[in-house]
């Protein structure tokens, strides 16, 4: 068993295999400007598929890393957030769903930041509805790039998908703001 690299150590292959995810985000997002939403889905099943490899890579060869923990739900994020709007931007998926993904995911790192600065350190784990949403918003991201790029009509999915994400991103919004206020009423330890 070998030990495991320093927390700050950034050049681990789980590391490297989430940058590559992170540098794919503006490739994703200039293919779909571009109207090649076929590529853009492959590029985008590409990252899923390293999203998987690289947290499984960091458990197996004992790689975890402080860097890594932190890299992979920003190249997560970056992604799936750009993919909306920017296919909300070019008319495949609805813009005030787009305004909903990206508020959600303000409001909650608005909150943390909010709660670090006025000194409470909440635990950062996600909530089962957060889970539920990520894995819905991912569903519908690729299924808009698939169809879309491969003409595919499958409209009553996608509209199905798209209320599907909006109530569980609404839900997981409201689930992060009580566990924040019922943070801040906790007695200080």
């Amino acid at each position: 068993m070998s030990e495991s690299p320093p927390p700050h150590i950034l050049l681990t292959l789980p590391n490297m295999i989430t940058l590559a995810r992170l540098f794919a985000v503006p490739g994703t997002i200039w293919l779909i400007l571009q109207h090649r939403l076929d590529l853009a889905f492959l590029l985008f099943l590409a990252a899923g598929a390293s999203d998987g490899l690289d947290g499984w890579l960091a458990r197996v060869r004992n790689a975890r890393s402080a860097i890594g923990a932190l890299l992979d739900p920003v190249a997560d994020k970056a992604l799936l957030v750009s993919v909306y709007v920017t296919l909300a931007a070019i008319g495949v998926l609805p813009d005030w769903l787009a305004i909903l993904v990206v508020f959600r995911d303000l409001l909650i790192v608005g909150g943390l930041t909010l709660l670090w600065m006025l000194g409470n350190r909440p635990p950062i784990r996600p909530l089962w509805i957060s889970k539920l949403n990520t894995l819905v918003q991912i569903l519908l991201a690729a299924l808009a790039l698939f169809t879309a790029g491969f003409e595919v009509p499958m409209a009553a999915a996608m509209t199905g998908l798209v209320w599907l994400v909006a109530a569980t991103t609404l839900a997981s919004g409201i689930a992060y703001v009580a566990q924040s206020a019922r943070h801040l009423q906790a007695p200080a330890r």
